[in-house]
């Protein structure tokens, strides 16, 4: 049985274009050696299932035969080892690349995302458990994801920064080095011997475009420096996001913030996350028109958008840069104690911003999103953070992702709702149950406007999800909305009109 498991993970793989006819002998030795087998007979024909399947019943092998340890981080590292075996090298990949990218930017990222998902960097499978649905807000179609693929991340706290910061060296370095593709991994690094990240140029330096192994929405892409240095947002950065828009006008390009609370998980490594997806936020209008002076070819304003977020739009993309690095080093230093925004405190820096670039045919959008992580001793995670009130959904950072208007929500809420759904259509106790006890006052106030049943229950939870969802970028908004937002918003850009 085995024998027609290699032999069906090798037709699998001249199928999927990763070896031709002439690699197959050599592949299936390659398996053996992965396998600590000295024979293999070759069957009839070969019954090619998915692969994460195949790779399941080697590594099951490889657990039967002492090979492999029987745990999820042990059997991930051998079955990505058992890949490696058949993906191409860096040197067949990446010309490929190279050629299909000077013929069509899009035919590139085609080839790039099949070959990617065919090596199973990007676990299909995994992906496929999360539930997804759209909410419908009043800022749009909110996009909802549990995530079931990958686990929960913690939120980052600035002495966790601070102290990922000051790590000593490793190898590789992060899990975005280039010195990644190929390493076999550890019990804290994932293996990737079936990564084949692809070079290119962003304002004159050196980078890699990889997907992401746990998709969170079509064709979510990183890009990260060839060099290891800490990510910052700056006028480099913005040019570079809109550099990436210029040779994959396809794609929007986006940076998580540079500071702890309001950034994303990675701080040791430059890098964007991108992707081939139109979030709520891209298809908001602009609800308030401005005018910054020396850039009044530039069509500004501010987004209809619970976050606060000022867009700008042109078909030159070196003034988009200009304006966009102005509008950020006035709101790294900018304070306004009547709407709670301090720059810094004691010394610390709090304000920051969170960069998107698009394209729109022939023009350039940069979507800059104007960040805080003040904290104080009644709001810990953040003064601009889901306030406690919406933790019993979501607590975790609010990073690039969630910023454009997808909710990445942790497992547990798997169980916790469809637990609060059974209660809310017998009438339970929900403060009596480990489960929902923490969901309680939010369901109660639920059953004053709703009446549940089996049938309606499931639909109405994920729509009162993505109204929860909405508040929560509310509360991560740094400007109100309402009047009295408004008023400080424009102050600011009063102040950027005087500098």
């Amino acid at each position: 049985m085995i024998d027609n498991t290699i032999a069906a993970l090798v037709e699998y793989a001249q199928q999927n274009g990763l070896i031709t006819e002439d690699d197959r002998v050599w592949a299936v030795n390659a398996l053996l050696e992965r396998l600590r087998l000295d024979s293999f007979a070759a069957p009839e024909a070969a019954e090619v299932r998915p692969v994460h399947e195949l790779l399941d019943e080697l590594t099951d092998y490889a657990v039967s035969r002492g090979l492999c340890a029987d745990d999820p981080t042990a059997r991930d590292l051998y079955d990505t080892g058992l890949m490696g075996c058949l993906t191409p090298r860096p040197s067949q990949v990446r010309p490929q690349f190279r050629a299909l990218l000077a013929e069509d930017p899009k035919k590139a990222t085609d080839w790039y995302y099949a070959f990617s998902g065919a090596t199973n960097y990007i676990r299909w499978d995994r992906i496929r458990r999360n539930i997804v649905w759209k909410s419908p807000t009043e800022y749009g179609e909110l996009d909802i994801t549990i995530n079931l693929s990958k686990p929960e991340k913690a939120t980052t706290t600035g002495a966790a920064f601070r102290a990922a910061s000051q790590a000593a060296a490793s190898y590789p370095k992060c899990m975005l080095c280039a010195e990644n593709e190929g390493y076999a991994g550890r019990y804290n690094h994932p293996a990737r011997q079936n990564h084949r990240p692809v070079p290119f140029v962003l304002d004159g330096e050196d980078w890699f475009l990889q997907y992401s192994p746990y998709v969170y929405y079509n064709e979510h892409c990183i890009a990260f420096s060839a060099r290891h240095y800490p990510m910052v947002v700056d006028g480099h950065s913005l040019r570079q996001l809109l550099d990436f828009v210029t040779v994959f006008p396809h794609y929007f390009m986006g940076s998580n913030a540079d500071l702890p609370i309001v950034g994303g998980s990675i701080f040791t490594h430059a890098h964007f996350q991108g992707g081939r997806y139109d979030f709520a936020m891209a298809k908001a209008p602009i609800e308030t028109p401005l005018s910054f002076r020396g850039f009044e070819e530039l069509e500004t304003g501010i987004v209809k958008w619970p976050m606060s977020v000022i867009r700008l739009r042109g078909a030159d993309r070196s003034r988009l840069a200009a304006l966009g690095e102005k509008i950020l080093a006035l709101w790294r230093g900018y304070s306004d104690e009547s709407a709670y925004i301090f720059a810094e405190t004691e010394g610390v820096p709090h304000n920051t911003i969170t960069p998107i670039a698009r394209r729109r045919g022939r023009d350039y959008e940069l979507d800059l999103v104007l960040r805080n992580n003040l904290t104080t001793e009644e709001l810990p995670l953040g003064v601009y953070h889901p306030h406690p009130e919406l933790h019993h959904i979501k607590k975790e950072n609010i990073g690039l992702i969630e910023v454009m208007g997808l909710a990445v929500l942790p497992p547990r809420l798997k169980r916790e709702l469809a637990r609060v759904a059974e209660l809310l259509v017998s009438g339970g106790d929900l403060r009596s149950d480990e489960l929902t006890e923490k969901h309680a006052d939010w369901a109660e106030e639920l059953k004053t406007r709703h009446s549940f049943t089996a049938e309606n229950v499931e639909q109405i939870l994920r729509d009162e999800v993505g109204a929860v969802f909405s508040r929560v970028l509310e509360h991560a908004g740094v400007y109100k909305r309402g009047p009295e937002g408004t008023a400080a918003f424009l102050r600011f850009v009063e102040a950027v009109n005087r500098a």
